[in-house]
């Protein structure tokens, strides 16, 4: 079962993709886990995209197709995958299509989360993250805040607030990235008949129910 899980920032996808991880019995993928892990490890690839982050750059598409190639090619993934952040544009996605035939595979459901932009605004300026990278639980100050202020209800260590995510000119010019670049996407898998849209102004177990219902 392999899914792509779109949305713009602040809907909610690493959320309902942690909880879906679980049901279904495959790994959550994220982008930004790969390339973390990549450059902890100092792989070839990983020492690569350390030189565009550090210059404040986008690493190109090569890099980041070949570390989502090396990843789903690992054993977990045989039995599907849930790919969060990844593709970001067309020509990522059809990289991701080339990938999966090389094993008789396919990108099988396309899940699309959607939200309205001042909800999606107080999202991301309220969200808090356990600065634990063992745990990395997600809150938010309104909708899930921790039983005690600024500590992870988890583990315990202190939650912080992204720097990205306090700077509101920052978080539109990262969301005007996606709807130019990302959106599109929905059109490309809308093409195949395997696009879902999920309104996630509910409870991620409520948008998960959903996408359960969809794929069954």
């Amino acid at each position: 079962m392999n899914i792509v899980m779109m949305g713009a920032q602040g809907t909610g996808k690493g959320t309902v993709a942690g909880i879906l991880k679980e049901e279904l019995n495959i790994p959550h993928i994220s982008t930004g886990d790969i390339f973390r892990k990549n450059i902890k490890e100092g792989t070839e690839l990983g020492q690569i995209a350390s030189k565009y982050i550090n210059d404040g750059n986008l690493v190109p598409d090569e890099v980041t197709n070949a570390m989502v190639k090396s990843r789903l090619n690992e054993s977990d993934c045989d039995n599907g995958f849930i790919l969060d952040g990844y593709p970001r544009n067309i020509e990522q996605a059809e990289e991701l299509d080339r990938i999966l035939e090389e094993n008789s595979k396919k990108v099988e459901y396309a899940i699309n989360l959607t939200l309205e932009m001042e909800e999606i605004m107080s999202r991301i300026t309220n969200r808090r993250i356990c600065s634990n990278s063992g745990c990395k639980e997600i809150y938010n100050l309104v909708s899930k805040p921790t039983k005690v202020p600024g500590i992870c209800d988890k583990c315990g260590s202190e939650i912080l607030q992204r720097e990205d995510d306090s700077d509101e000119v920052a978080i539109k010019k990262r969301l005007d990235t996606y709807f130019s670049q990302t959106a599109p996407l929905i059109e490309y898998y809308n093409k195949k008949g395997i696009v879902h849209i999920v309104e996630s102004n509910k409870a991620p177990k409520d948008i998960v129910e959903e996408i359960k219902n969809f794929i069954r």
